[in-house]
């Protein structure tokens, strides 16, 4: 079998039968700015887009891939169809990564709504371009390779459910979304150390506001090893217990 021809037919299959779907458009998008809309009536009065600009556009990213994905390859393994994908001759790597392209696309699309509304409805500023671009392709790999991972350990769809959301819900509060990190009590900052979003988020605020606390450059390396990590130990944990 090609492997360029099965990696876009795996592709295509999942953006059209999960990805493109309204209510999981809409999943990624109406949370984000429901969570604004909430800090606008705690805090009663109104505050500057800059603050919440990064964190609306990695709840988008977070919440879109990792429901998506967790979902998405748990119910076909309940129906067996990811089964007859690892029949296949291919690659457990290419299959993978045809599984999860689609999660990362969701998440970059996810992305160009609130950023459309921010910087060009909104008129926040953007100090650098390439950089929010890099955070966000970066986010929605992590992101979709954490839902990888969360996938892989749950065997019903209310598990991958309940798993993705004892991740994704501290991470709103431990990741400097909306609480800057720096502000965070001395024992929880550790915490928000071991999360990979918490990089992703950094390099958006330098992106946007250079609010950041730790070099770019740094931020991208640690979320390139999370990324890999991330997918090897998923690959491994698929050969261990999927394929006997």
């Amino acid at each position: 079998m090609n492997s360029a021809i099965a990696f876009r037919n795996i592709l295509f299959k999942d953006m059209k039968n999960y990805y493109l779907k309204p209510p999981n458009i809409s999943w990624g998008l109406i949370f984000p700015f429901a969570w604004m809309g909430m800090l606008l009536i705690k805090s009663g009065s109104a505050f500057s887009i800059s603050e919440v600009f990064p964190g609306i556009v990695a709840l988008s990213i977070l919440f879109g891939t990792t429901s998506m994905l967790s979902v998405t390859i748990t119910f076909e393994r309940k129906s067996r169809s990811f089964e007859r994908l690892l029949l296949a001759p291919l690659k457990t790597e290419l299959l993978i990564l045809g599984k999860i392209t689609g999660a990362i696309l969701f998440g970059i699309f996810n992305s160009i709504i609130p950023v459309f509304l921010c910087a060009c409805i909104l008129k926040a500023p953007v100090n650098n371009w390439f950089l929010l671009a890099a955070g966000i392709m970066l986010l929605s790999i992590t992101s979709t390779l954490l839902g990888l991972f969360i996938s892989v350990a749950a065997t019903e769809v209310f598990e991958a459910q309940t798993y993705s959301n004892f991740f994704r819900f501290p991470m709103i509060f431990l990741c400097g979304l909306f609480i800057p990190v720096t502000s965070l009590p001395l024992l929880l900052k550790p915490l928000s150390f071991i999360l990979p979003v918490t990089y992703g988020v950094d390099i958006l605020h330098y992106s946007i506001s250079e609010s950041n606390f730790l070099p770019p450059v740094i931020d991208l390396i640690i979320l390139s090893v999370f990324s890999i990590v991330l997918f090897y130990f998923s690959i491994y944990n698929i050969r261990r217990k999927w394929i006997k």
